[in-house]
């Protein structure tokens, strides 16, 4: 509907200059508000490493080329695997990047929305009518507040995401470092046993030749030579593929990598598992992220019942000239549009959100459910796992250690065999074989534990039985 008077109304000009004010203030431009140092302060003291803002740079720079040259000139540690990990994966620049979209999105949010210019032209016969309108909509204008206080909202959660982003990566890349460094030691070791096995099917073979041996007992030394063969053969391409998958989360090729000749050792003594649920409701990044978003939603649903039933809202000022025979007129004033809720009365939307509130409060329950389950499965873990890798180290290996002593004392006496001394370095070489398993299934039992603790879901947990044999190295993925 259009009213018009001829003289326009003190209060529009009052309205159309708060208009102008307002689009003015949202023509600025807000600074940049640091995203990625928000992130590296969740991240800090959760990734195991310490991370700046820095290192999570959208893309690397010189700056961030000579670091990573100089990580990689020596040995490389986990910790500056993790370094590497964040400065130089692509995957993760992604991930960041997606910040640099929800600040766009953020600001897109809180600038005001344009208004409306229209313009016509009519005539008839000698008359002649201009009619020019100025639309603003209202309704944009009165929820801007509740839209910005939303995307917000949007943005912390995606602040969140990122952090658990960085955590993800930072444990993945432990434990592929992890895993490359034991299949190398596991490799060396594969080559001992290989050798010794190797020396036994030639003795045997010469026996034979002067027949002190049957081509039976013969057959027995080379079988063992083929399956020591087989399982160094198996070692060596299990070594590649963990350094190739390290070097793909490092972002580098896997020549430029250094690996260290053994994992580190084990902690002198166990950690507390105490408290573990309570930690992980508290610390957890997924948790936090799941009570902001039901939070946030919960906040949100009063704005939907209200905008339910009026979803638009626009007020055009008009002003309409006119010329025929008679001379010039004018007339001016305002309209009031909004849709009548005949038939959509915002109860599909209303159901909607109320659907949404539901959802983000079974997600919540739902992380926190895995949150408690995954402390306590990791707790077991890492307590399982330490004590398997001390008994390696501390009674069989040097058991082991004795019996090849003592062996190689019975032989120089001539109380053994060379077939008992070779079989015993074939038993050593397999027993750290399996402590090297051990060690490497603590380390990463350790990693899950603290991503499950302080960080987010690790996901699939380390499983692990007795270590595996030399027979049967390991070739699954994490």
């Amino acid at each position: 509907m259009i009213s018009t008077s001829p003289s326009r109304p003190r209060w529009a000009t009052a309205c159309w200059g708060s208009a102008l004010v307002l689009a003015l203030a949202g023509c600025a431009t807000a600074p940049p508000d640091g995203q990625r140092l928000a992130v590296s302060t969740l991240v800090q003291g959760r990734a195991g490493t310490p991370v700046d803002a820095a290192a999570l740079a959208p893309s690397p720079d010189e700056a961030a080329e000579r670091r990573l040259a100089t990580l990689l000139a020596q040995p490389l540690s986990a910790a500056s695997a993790v370094q590497i990990a964040l400065l130089n994966n692509p995957g993760l620049q992604a991930s960041l990047a997606q910040l640099d979209i929800s600040e766009a999105d953020r600001t897109q949010v809180g600038t005001l929305p344009n208004p409306h210019f229209a313009f016509s032209r009519l005539t008839e016969g000698d008359a002649l009518s201009l009619e020019r309108t100025l639309r603003l909509d209202v309704l944009g204008l009165l929820t801007l507040p509740w839209r910005i206080e939303w995307q917000n909202h949007q943005h912390a959660l995606a602040q969140l995401q990122a952090a658990q982003d960085v955590i993800r990566l930072a444990a993945d890349t432990r434990k592929a470092w992890t895993h490359a460094v034991a299949a190398q030691q596991m490799a060396d070791y594969a080559a001992v046993a290989r050798t010794a096995t190797e020396a036994a099917a030639e003795l045997a073979h010469r026996m034979t030749q002067v027949g002190n041996w049957s081509r039976y007992q013969q057959a027995k030394e080379q079988v063992q030579l083929a399956e020591a063969s087989a399982q160094l053969t198996r070692a060596r391409q299990t070594a590649v593929s963990r350094k190739e998958q390290l070097a793909r989360l490092l972002g580098v090729d896997s020549a430029r990598l250094q690996l260290p000749a053994q994992l580190p050792e084990l902690p002198p003594q166990a950690r507390s598992l105490d408290d573990l649920e309570a930690s992980a409701l508290r610390e957890r990044l997924d948790v936090r992220a799941a009570v902001d978003a039901h939070r946030y939603t919960a906040d949100s649903l009063g704005l939907t019942r209200v905008t339910g039933y009026i979803s638009g809202l626009d007020l055009s000022l008009k002003r309409n000239t006119a010329w025929d025979a008679a001379g010039r007129s004018s007339a001016h004033g305002w309209e009031l549009e909004l849709p009548l809720p005949l038939f959509d009365w915002g109860s599909a939307r209303n159901a909607r959100a109320q659907a949404q509130y539901q959802q983000a409060t079974a997600q919540v329950r739902d992380v926190a459910l895995r949150a408690r389950s995954e402390a306590r499965e990791a707790g077991q873990g890492w307590q399982a796992a330490y004590t398997l890798a001390r008994q390696y180290r501390d009674d069989i290996v040097p058991l082991r250690k004795l019996l090849s002593d003592e062996t190689l004392l019975r032989y120089n006496g001539m109380l053994l065999s060379v077939w008992d001394l070779l079989a015993d370095t074939r038993a050593q070489a397999q027993a750290v074989s399996s402590a090297i398993e051990a060690q490497r299934d603590f380390w990463l039992a350790d990693t899950d534990l603290q991503t499950a603790l302080t960080g987010t879901s690790p996901g699939a947990l380390t499983s692990f039985n007795a270590a595996s044999s030399a027979a049967a190295p390991d070739t699954a993925g994490h």
